[in-house]
C-alpha cells in the first residue's frame, strides 16, 4: 500500500505552492495523498477560484476554521487537524509557507508522532515582529524534512543547528505555477479588459499589518499611490483586510470608484494577477510571493517593507526594499520611470521543477523510514 501524505492548505499563498506538488506526486505513483483545506482564507474569492484555475482537485477535508484572532484561529485548526489524525493519521503531514495553518497543523502532526515535511523551510526575515518569522521558526524546529527554496534558508537552518541530513535545497515551487500558468494568463489579456490597452501602468497590493493597521501609515501610502497613479495608471487589486481598515479608519473615499487612474479591484484569479503582473511597468506590494514572481518576469518590484525573508529576490532578484518610507518609494518609483533599474539574472533551481523535487525528496524519506 502507498505511503498517504497530508498536503495542507489553508491561505492563498499556499494554494499556488500545493498545485505543482499535487501534480508531481501524481504523475510519479508512488505515493498517494490527502487534500486537507483547513479554511484559514474563507472568502471564496480568497481560495475557492484558485482551486479551479491552478486545476488542484477538490480538497478531501475541509476544517473550515475561518476568521478569529492568531490564537483563535491556530487554536481551531489545532483541535480539528487533531482530530482527523486521530481517525486516519498519515505517514506524513507536509506544509507550505508561513501561515498560521502551517504551524498548527505541524505542531498537531509530531505531537501525534507524525511526521512533518516542511515546504519553503528555511526563509526568515529576522523580524519577529512579524507573525508568520514565529511560524517559520516553529515549524522548521519540528518539521523532520525541510525543503528548501533558496540558499539563504539553507544557512539559515544550519545556523539554527538543524542536521544537514533533513534540508534538502529543492526550488522554489511558486514559480512552478507561474510558469505553468503564464500562457493562459498572457491570454487572458487583463490590461485591455480594465481599459488599460496600449498603456503603461502599475500594479500594487498591501495587506500586512505593518502597513495597513496603523490609520496614519495607511492614509500615506493610498495617498502616496493615487499621488502617483496620476503619472502611471496603478492596478490596485485591495485585499479584504485592507478594505476592512480602509473603512474603519475613514479611508473608504480613496478606495472609491471614479479615480481615473487608481484603478481599485477586489482579490483577482491567480491568472488575472499574473496576467497584470507580467505586463506591468512596476509593482508596489508587501507580498513575499509579489517578491518572487517579478524576479522571474522581469518587472521592478518596490517591495513596501523593511525586511525580507527572501535575500535572493533582492540580490538576484528585481525586489528593492523601500519600507512604508514615502521618500524611498518616490526615489525607486523615478528610478523605474527613467531606467534606472537592474536586470534580474537567473536564479538557480527556480525553473518549474521544483515539485518534481519535493515529490522525489518526500518519496524517499518515507521509503527510509
Amino acid at each position: 500500500m502507498k505511503p498517504m501524505v497530508d498536503l495542507v492548505a489553508g491561505a492563498r499563498p499556499n494554494f499556488m505552492k500545493l498545485a505543482p506538488v499535487v501534480r508531481a506526486i501524481s504523475m510519479a505513483g508512488d505515493l498517494s495523498y490527502r487534500i486537507v483545506h483547513t479554511g484559514q482564507h474563507y472568502d471564496p474569492s480568497m481560495n475557492d477560484v484558485f482551486f479551479d484555475e491552478l486545476g488542484i482537485p477538490v480538497p478531501d477535508v475541509h476544517l473550515e476554521v475561518g476568521s478569529g484572532t492568531h490564537a483563535q484561529q491556530t487554536a481551531k485548526i489545532l483541535e480539528r487537524y487533531e482530530e482527523l489524525l486521530l481517525k486516519e493519521p498519515p505517514s506524513a503531514t507536509v506544509v507550505f509557507g508561513d501561515v498560521n495553518s502551517t504551524v498548527a497543523c505541524a505542531l498537531a502532526a509530531v505531537k501525534l508522532a507524525v511526521p512533518v515535511a516542511h515546504v519553503e523551510a528555511g526563509l526568515r526575515s529576522f523580524d519577529r515582529g512579524m507573525p508568520e518569522e514565529i511560524n517559520r521558526l516553529l515549524t522548521d524546529a519540528i518539521a523532520e524534512l525541510l525543503l528548501v527554496s533558496e540558499p539563504s534558508g539553507v544557512e539559515n537552518l544550519r545556523r539554527e543547528g538543524i542536521s544537514d541530513h533533513k534540508i534538502k535545497l529543492v526550488g522554489n515551487v511558486m514559480i512552478d505555477t507561474l510558469l505553468t500558468q503564464a500562457e493562459i494568463a498572457r491570454s487572458r489579456d487583463t490590461a485591455t479588459r480594465l481599459g488599460l490597452a496600449g498603456r503603461a501602468y502599475g500594479f500594487a497590493t498591501m495587506h500586512r499589518p505593518s502597513n495597513v493597521d496603523d490609520p496614519e501609515t495607511l492614509s500615506v501610502l493610498l495617498r502616496l499611490l493615487d499621488e502617483l497613479s496620476a503619472e502611471l495608471p496603478i492596478v490596485f487589486p485591495v485585499h479584504p483586510r485592507t478594505l476592512t481598515a480602509a473603512k474603519r479608519f475613514g479611508l473608504g473615499d480613496i478606495l472609491a470608484h471614479g479615480r481615473p487612474n487608481l484603478i481599485c479591484l477586489g482579490p483577482l484569479p491567480y491568472n488575472d494577477t499574473l496576467s497584470l503582473v507580467s505586463g506591468s511597468r512596476l509593482v508596489l506590494t508587501d507580498s513575499g510571493g509579489l517578491q518572487e514572481e517579478t524576479s522571474v518576469v522581469g518587472v521592478p518590484c518596490l517591495t513596501l517593507r523593511e525586511n525580507t525573508e527572501r535575500p535572493i529576490t533582492v540580490t538576484q532578484g528585481t525586489s528593492r526594499l523601500v519600507g512604508n518610507d514615502i521618500l524611498k518609494i518616490r526615489e525607486a518609483f523615478r528610478d523605474v520611470m527613467e531606467g534606472r533599474w537592474g536586470q534580474p539574472t537567473p536564479i538557480p533551481l527556480w525553473d518549474g521543477k521544483a515539485g518534481d523535487r519535493v515529490a522525489k525528496e518526500l518519496s524517499e524519506w518515507l521509503a527510509s523510514r
